[in-house]
């Protein structure tokens, strides 16, 4: 696993890879390679993430658990699969909310959400990696304790930044926010076993520009093209 990271994140977290956490979250790694696993993302799309959305341009958190794990789909971002894949279900979901909540929106033939991150929405995972065909099997492997780091340090040197928790897990992470500086908007996950039950018609991607427009800052376009 490379440490090398964005120069605007590195100069907050680089510090995060000296601790005794980071150093068992990468033997664990290279021992997942070792013993023949296959781990999804590729190496060099871990950091993806925080590559496509440096922390100068960050306005908008979008916050996942972990990657997909099916071949080909996850490439570093939340929510996002790489371009020639099958829409996973929640993301077909999303598409489908903001065709109702975004005047005009069209049905992307893809999901590669890149267009987002490249806009300033961080797509981020609590967990960074998976083994292949095996959910949440690299959770609290060390991964969790990053990406708390990564939302607290937003949330202590950013004002302003949308944060768009779906799901009781990304709610949870809430409490490492600061509202008094930020925005938090909750609703359910876009799984198909809860996008029923508060996601569709949550109106998060039109709040969301709402309030970017309101503190000056351009808002993103939703569009995938």
């Amino acid at each position: 696993m490379s440490i090398e990271l964005e120069p605007s994140w590195l100069n907050i977290l680089k510090s995060e890879f000296e601790q005794d956490y980071m150093l068992k979250l990468k033997n664990f790694l290279k021992e997942e390679k070792n013993t023949g696993q296959v781990v999804y993302p590729r190496g060099k799309d871990i950091f993806n993430a925080f590559w496509t959305t440096p922390f100068t341009n960050l306005k908008v958190v979008i916050l996942g658990q972990d990657p997909y794990h099916g071949a080909n789909q996850a490439h570093g971002l939340s929510f996002s699969v790489q371009k020639g894949v099958p829409l996973p279900p929640s993301l077909q979901n999303i598409y489908k909310e903001l065709q109702t909540d975004i005047p005009g929106f069209i049905m992307p033939t893809h999901g590669d959400l890149t267009e987002w991150a490249e806009q300033g929405v961080l797509l981020l995972n609590a967990t960074l990696t998976v083994r292949a065909n095996s959910a949440g099997s690299h959770q609290k492997s060390g991964w969790e304790i990053f990406t708390d780091k990564v939302i607290s340090q937003i949330s202590e040197q950013k004002e302003g930044v949308v944060f768009l928790l779906w799901g009781k897990f990304a709610q949870a992470k809430a409490v490492l926010i600061d509202e008094k500086k930020h925005h938090i908007l909750k609703a359910a996950h876009p799984s198909p076993f809860s996008a029923y039950n508060g996601f569709f018609g949550c109106h998060h991607f039109s709040k969301t520009n709402a309030i970017l427009t309101k503190e000056g800052k351009q808002p993103i376009d939703w569009q995938i093209h």
